[in-house]
């Protein structure tokens, strides 16, 4: 009489089974597949989807195709994402730097050459011609990470399997640009990355995958970032074999729940003294370096604030706002009565000691 295994040992022989087959396979590839097989460059789930159907079957292993708009750390992360999952990357469009900006980010344009992409860089990614040349291609994706310029409908509906943008906020929460930005100045404790599908209206498409990462009480804009950027490398990376098989699950946005929020300009980072320590210290952090800094005029010289720390003293009487000296600290007292010490202060270009201050403006000096 035959009994049968115990389920722990044919669990065992099942999974050793698996792995035998798995090397076997590796071993028929090493001497039978292209080169481009054979390190890796292509979906996990499409191997092993090619395994479960039929253990050696010879049929060629498709990848998937994008086109990928992209630009800044962000875009960056993500076409390195794409590259990873073995997707075939038929063409990147980015931006031109601009001179007049600051580009402390990387280059989405260098990545793509060093993988022999082909690169352009229009002014108008939605031209007739642009257009045309995307259609020849016949992606089945279009990702957008971070790219600048709207795509028209006509763009969006190019790919066969649909077009997916990454913004860098949790949707439906913080629509529309400068997303970090803006959550540092409204006081928020949690943001994060949502890849969603693209649709005619900005940001309000289908989510696939969404993840949260902290703000912490002191973070900047480039802290959040960065944190932002490793969040959007995971949610795609996490996202795509779903999205290539075409099991993944879009959730609606309800963008009632929601908010949109413009650019924002240098002069948008003026400091109203009258309000209060906390809002100031927001707007601070949002706007520091490499962005140009939140900024005040006094006796007609322009002060930069780089960084500041919230005190737990107040000021008892709520005197006008005002910068003073004390035990070799710059502060401010705020409209509010909440105080911030200035850790970083610029005047034209450079640092401004307590020293160089009590020079210029005495002890004390009146903020309006």
């Amino acid at each position: 009489m035959v009994q049968s295994l115990p389920k722990t040992l044919s669990i065992c022989i099942n999974t050793a089974f698996c792995t035998i087959r798995l090397l076997q396979y590796r071993q028929f590839a090493a001497n039978h597949l292209s080169p481009a097989i054979k390190t890796g460059n292509i979906a996990r789930h499409s191997i092993a989807r090619s395994i479960s159907k039929n253990h050696f079957d010879h049929t060629p292993v498709t990848m998937s195709s994008a086109i990928v708009f992209a630009y800044h750390n962000v875009g960056v992360r993500c076409l390195s994402a794409l590259l990873d999952r073995g997707v075939n990357i038929s063409l990147v469009l980015t931006h031109e730097d601009n001179p007049q900006e600051n580009i402390w980010f990387d280059s989405v344009a260098e990545l793509a050459r060093i993988h022999r992409i082909p690169v352009i860089t229009p002014d108008n990614p939605n031209t007739p011609e642009i257009i045309a040349q995307i259609a020849a291609l016949q992606p089945d994706f279009l990702f957008s990470f971070y790219y600048r310029s709207m795509l028209a409908t006509e763009v969006l509906q190019i790919p066969r399997q649909g077009a997916f943008n990454m913004h860098g906020s949790l949707l439906p929460k913080y629509r529309g640009r400068v997303p970090v930005n803006w959550a540092i100045i409204k006081g928020e404790t949690e943001t994060g990355a949502t890849l969603h599908q693209m649709v005619e209206k900005p940001d309000a498409g289908g989510i696939v995958d969404q993840q949260a990462i902290s703000i912490l009480e002191n973070d900047t804009a480039l802290d959040v970032f960065n944190k932002v950027t490793v969040a959007a490398e995971m949610v795609l990376h996490r996202a795509l074999p779903a999205l290539i098989d075409g099991t993944a699950l879009l959730k609606p946005q309800n963008l009632s729940q929601g908010s949109y929020f413009g650019g924002r300009k240098p002069e948008d980072g003026i400091i109203d003294w009258h309000n209060s320590a906390e809002n100031i210290h927001n707007l601070v952090r949002a706007v520091a370096p490499p962005y140009p800094g939140a900024w005040t005029t006094v006796a007609g010289q322009k002060l930069r604030f780089l960084r500041t720390l919230r005190e737990k003293q107040r000021d008892a009487e709520k005197s006008r706002p005002r910068l003073y000296l004390k035990n070799d600290n710059i502060f401010a007292c705020c409209g509010d009565g909440g105080v911030l010490r200035i850790i970083a202060l610029e005047l034209d270009g450079d640092r401004l000691s307590p020293q160089a201050f009590q020079q210029l403006f005495g002890l004390s000096v009146e903020l309006v």
